[in-house]
């Protein structure tokens, strides 16, 4: 396993396009590139890092409101996919709402598809919640290529930082190989690296 430390970036490398959503799985749509995909909690951050990685403020919804993605939403990014799993581990969902998500993000991962790379998402002021261990074993159980990036990454101070990163390298050293990525969307922290790793999965 490693921890990469970096410094702010200056450039992005995604141009996409948003493709379709789906709410089932039944509506999921064959295509033969690649699928990097972006999978987390409710409210870690996901939405802002997807925006920081393509430039743009508001490609992927940012909401205040907790499990209000409720779709596998698709983006072109001309040689492969971006897709944008619903936010998981958000209580106040209705157990039927918890039931089609389950259903859909299942459906997708039995698809079949070309994944290149799963980056899994955490809030790095957190201890991982039991839903993202579950997520990471499976991923890491099926042979799925992964990174983890940590957000909010800004939002520790300097003792908490090494504190977290020292909890984080314990947590996910039983994962051979696995890289963590500390990111801030404010500050841009990790862009670079983790569009790097992206590129990488796609070689």
């Amino acid at each position: 396993m490693t921890i990469r430390f970096f410094p702010i970036p200056t450039e992005t490398m995604l141009n996409v396009t948003f493709t379709y959503s789906a709410g089932l799985s039944s509506q999921l749509r064959p295509d033969d590139r690649p699928d990097v995909v972006f999978s987390g909690r409710s409210n870690v951050g996901k939405s802002s890092l997807i925006n920081r990685l393509c430039n743009r403020k508001a490609l992927a919804r940012v909401s205040s409101k907790p499990g209000k993605t409720a779709t596998i939403n698709f983006f072109d990014a001309g040689a492969f996919n971006l897709v944008d799993l619903p936010g998981y581990g958000y209580a106040k969902v209705s157990k039927t709402e918890k039931l089609r998500w389950a259903e859909l993000v299942e459906g997708y991962f039995a698809a079949g598809r070309n994944i290149a790379l799963v980056v899994q998402i955490i809030d790095m002021r957190h201890k991982p919640t039991a839903d993202d261990m579950d997520m990471i074993r499976f991923l890491d159980d099926s042979g799925i290529p992964f990174i983890v990036v940590m957000t909010k990454s800004d939002k520790l101070n300097k003792s908490e930082y090494a504190a977290q990163t020292a909890l984080m390298t314990e947590l996910f050293s039983a994962f051979d190989g696995v890289s963590l990525y500390p990111f801030s969307a404010i500050k841009g922290d990790g862009t670079q690296e983790i569009e790097e790793a992206i590129i990488a999965s796609l070689s």
